[in-house]
C-alpha cells in the first residue's frame, strides 16, 4: 500500500519472488533487520582488526535514537579512514593501496550496516487517534483519490494504476476462493467496503451481503455503484460503522486492506473480534512486515507527500495468525499480491474444529 522511490530504482519483480520464503522469514522482521545490521558493523570491525591489531575503536557513543545512531554509524567511516597508521616507506605503497581498498570496503559495510539498522528500527510512537484520522481521511480528499482507484475511469496516474491493479487482484484471488457454489445464499460481512469492489461481486453471485465502512462517502458511492450493476432483490445493505461497532453472526467475513489502519498493538484484538463475528470462515488481507518491506516503508516516509495523510502499519505474518489461532481459527490458504506500489497478504482462516 506504500508509495516508496525504491521501487522506481530497480528493486526486483515482486511478483515472481517466492512469496512464502521472502514474506514470511523464519525471523520476526525487527530481530532479522537488526541481525543484518549487526552482521554487517560486525564484518567491518573484523575487516579492521583483521588490517592493524593495535587498531583501538573510539569509545561506544551515548544511547541516541535509531536514526541518529544510523547516521552516526555511517560517519564513523571517515574516523576508520585515519585510524590506521601510515606505511614508513615507500616499499609499502602496494600494501597501502590494498588497504585503501579493504577501508574503502569497510566504510561501506558501516554505512550499509547503520542505514540497515535505521531503516527498519521501529517509528516513534506518538499519540494520535487513528480511527478519527481515517475517517475524517475517507470522507475528504481521500475518498475523491481512492474513489478514482477503485474506479475504472482513465483519470489516473501510473501510480494510481498500479494500486488499482493490486487491489483487483487481491478481489479476484477472493472471488476465486468464494466462487458462486460455494457463496449463494450465503451471508456475507464485508467489513471496510471501501466504494463495493468486493461486496457487489459477492451479491452478483448470490450472497446475502453486509457492507460497511468508516466513511459514509466511500458507502454512498458504494450504494451507487451497486444500484447500476444489480438487481434490486440483490443490493448489500451498506452502513456506516467503524470495525469495532460490527456485531451480529455471518457465514463468511471479510476484511481487505483495512488492517494498514491499526496500529500492531490493536491488531490482535480486531483480528479476534472479527472473528467472532464468523461462523465459518475468515478471510483476511493486510500488509506484511518483513525487513524489505520495512525498510521500503521508512525509505518511502522521507518522501512526505500530501497523498501519506493516514498511518500506515504492517504487520508480521505469524503475528497474525497467531491472534487467529487464539480466536479458535486456523489459516487453510493464503496468497500474496506484490506489484510495484501495492503489496498485501491474504489469508482464508476457518474455525480449527472444522479444518482437523
Amino acid at each position: 500500500f506504500f508509495l516508496t522511490p525504491a521501487f522506481a530504482l530497480g528493486s526486483p519483480p515482486l511478483g515472481t519472488m517466492d512469496s512464502r520464503k521472502v514474506f514470511a522469514p523464519p525471523l520476526r522482521a525487527g530481530r532479522r533487520s537488526r541481525c543484518l545490521g549487526a552482521a554487517l558493523l560486525g564484518l567491518a570491525a573484523l575487516a579492521v582488526f583483521a588490517a592493524e591489531p593495535d587498531f583501538v575503536a573510539p569509545p561506544q557513543a551515548a544511547r541516541r535514537s535509531s536514526l541518529q545512531q544510523g547516521i552516526q554509524t555511517a560517519v564513523l567511516a571517515s574516523p576508520l579512514l585515519g585510524a590506521l597508521p601510515a606505511q614508513a616507506d615507500a616499499g609499502a605503497a602496494a600494501a597501502a593501496a590494498s588497504q585503501d581498498h579493504l577501508l574503502g570496503g569497510v566504510a561501506f559495510l558501516v554505512v550499509a550496516g547503520g542505514a540497515v539498522l535505521a531503516l527498519t528500527a521501529d517509528s516513534p510512537t506518538e499519540s494520535v487517534n487513528d480511527k478519527k484520522v481515517v475517517e475524517n481521511y475517507f470522507n475528504n480528499e481521500g475518498f475523491e483519490r481512492w474513489q478514482k482507484i477503485y474506479g475504472e475511469k482513465d483519470d489516473v496516474n501510473a501510480v494510481q494504476k498500479d494500486i488499482r491493479v493490486g487491489h483487483a487482484e487481491t478481489v479476484d484471488k477472493i472471488l476465486k476462493w468464494l466462487d458462486p457454489a460455494t457463496i449463494a445464499g450465503k451471508s456475507v460481512c464485508d467489513a471496510g467496503c471501501g466504494t463495493g469492489n468486493l461486496s457487489i461481486p459477492l451479491a452478483s453471485r448470490g450472497a446475502i451481503v453486509s457492507g460497511s465502512d468508516i466513511s459514509s462517502a466511500m458507502v454512498g458511492e458504494a450504494a451507487e455503484r451497486a444500484k447500476s450493476v444489480l438487481k434490486e432483490d440483490q443490493m448489500p445493505k451498506f452502513a456506516t460503522s467503524d470495525l469495532e461497532a460490527l456485531d451480529g453472526k455471518y457465514d463468511t467475513v471479510c476484511c481487505v486492506d483495512v488492517l494498514i489502519h491499526y496500529p500492531p498493538d490493536k491488531m490482535a484484538g480486531m483480528v479476534r473480534h472479527l472473528a467472532g463475528l464468523s461462523k465459518d470462515r475468515l478471510v483476511l488481507s493486510f500488509a506484511p512486515k518483513t525487513w524489505y518491506y520495512t525498510a521500503l516503508k521508512r525509505i518511502g516516509e522521507l518522501f512526505p507527500g500530501k497523498s501519506k495523510t493516514t498511518r500506515a502499519y504492517l504487520h508480521e505474518e505469524d503475528l497474525v495468525e497467531e491472534a487467529l489461532k487464539s480466536a479458535g481459527y486456523q489459516v487453510t490458504r493464503r496468497e500474496m499480491t506484490a506489484t510495484n506500489f501495492y503489496f498485501s497478504r491474504l489469508l482464508e482462516a476457518k474455525p480449527a474444529a472444522t479444518t482437523s
